[in-house]
């Protein structure tokens, strides 16, 4: 019986072509030997094998990633990512390498899926901008000017990132694949492991002549003026998206995201709860009791509410669509204003007198309410159940 993957197989012997074929020479290649040795065509046994043979071959050329580990010595199709080839094959360092080598082989190396080379234009990020505004501009809106620091595109360069009249150069240590690799033995067998080349950074190409505005990168940073919309309703902490107005990515890539993050500023009279507004008044007494009108300064305008007689502390006046307007849709949130009923604490003669008298008419003398039957026994009867 035949002993296959003794040696590193040679396929490029079997399909014929030197190490320099195109991808179109290999396929020709195999197409050709494919219909002398197909088993409908030639049913003799070795030709079925040497059918396998040309199928192998074509799996492993027609493959960039497999065809580099043959042109490193290796074969791809062999167990173990075994071939043959001295200790520690080409590029190799000895029967064992490190730990890190047999994971980069399997995970993250050629034998795991290359990745190629590092793209030069790459998205930019998005930028974030706090924006502080009073109750009145996110009420009603404002178109509010701002300064953003960020990223541009060089327009020196385009973004190409070279001087002018140079090019990208190919990257002569990876031969532009942005990686570097190597076979090597290990007690696992024979892998190959790939690192990004340091030369040219995993890129693929190096930029012998930069751009002496940008030195290279793409874009430069600068300062620019813009000016944002704020819609009518808007609440603190909410963001605006300026689309592309962010940061250009590396090589001129496109630009991110501009986000402008609203604080609203405390009021020194109203405070907000969605698109209701709340504020406190402090009545007299007596304006409580008797009933009174009061002057009322809104977002818009002012508006003269009554205050009925005998309004108790803690009583609420409701200002409809007095509030701000809703972010999304029509119409407006309420404006409630919070009444403090506010009790002398100094009184002259003539006003503790008049005050005494006017308890009496009401039966609310301040001794009667000590005494038995009066207000703190009718507390006491109403926790005992005798109320």
């Amino acid at each position: 019986m035949r002993t296959r993957n003794a040696v590193a197989r040679d396929y490029y012997g079997i399909l014929g072509v030197g190490r320099e074929a195109s991808d179109d020479e290999i396929k020709r290649a195999y197409r050709k030997l494919a219909r002398q040795f197909h088993p409908d065509v030639n049913p003799d046994p070795e030709a079925q094998e040497k059918f396998k043979d040309i199928n192998a071959a074509y799996e492993v050329l027609s493959d960039d990633r497999k065809r580099q580990i043959v042109d490193l010595g290796g074969d791809p199709l062999a167990p173990g990512g075994g071939g043959a080839g001295g200790p520690g094959g080409p590029g190799g360092a000895g029967p064992f390498v490190g730990f890190q080598d047999i994971m980069d082989a399997f995970f993250g190396g050629a034998a795991g899926g290359s990745r190629g080379p590092r793209p030069r234009t790459r998205p930019g990020a998005d930028a974030i901008l706090r924006l502080e505004l009073d109750l009145h501009e996110t009420a009603f809106g404002v178109e509010a000017p701002i300064t953003v620091d960020t990223a541009v595109l060089c327009t020196t360069c385009s973004g190409a990132g070279t001087a002018a009249g140079t090019h990208l150069a190919t990257c002569e240590a990876c031969g532009g694949r942005g990686e570097v690799q190597s076979v090597q033995r290990t007690f696992l067998g024979q892998v190959v492991s790939a690192r990004p080349c340091t030369v040219c950074q995993g890129y693929g190409t190096t930029i012998p002549h930069p751009c002496p505005t940008c030195a290279g990168d793409g874009r430069v940073r600068t300062r620019r003026s813009l000016t944002v919309k704020i819609p009518a309703g808007v609440e603190d902490g909410m963001r605006i998206r300026l689309a592309q107005q962010g940061e250009v990515g590396p090589g001129g890539g496109t630009a991110g995201d501009l986000y402008v993050e609203i604080h609203e500023r405390p009021h020194d009279v109203y405070s907000r709860k969605g698109d209701d507004l709340h504020c406190r008044v402090t009545v007299p007494m007596t304006a409580a009791a008797l009933g009174t009108r009061l002057t009322i300064k809104t977002l818009d305008s002012e508006e003269t509410v009554d205050v009925k007689a005998g309004t108790q502390p803690g009583s609420t006046l409701r200002l409809r669509a007095r509030g701000v307007p809703h972010l999304r849709g029509t119409g407006r949130g309420d404006l409630y204003v919070h009444l403090d009923v506010r009790t002398p604490t100094k009184l002259d003669a003539d006003q503790e007198r008049m005050l005494r008298d006017f308890a009496k008419t009401r039966g609310e003398e301040v001794a009667e309410l000590t005494k038995q039957g009066g207000f703190f026994s009718r507390m006491r009867d109403a926790f005992n159940g005798h109320a």
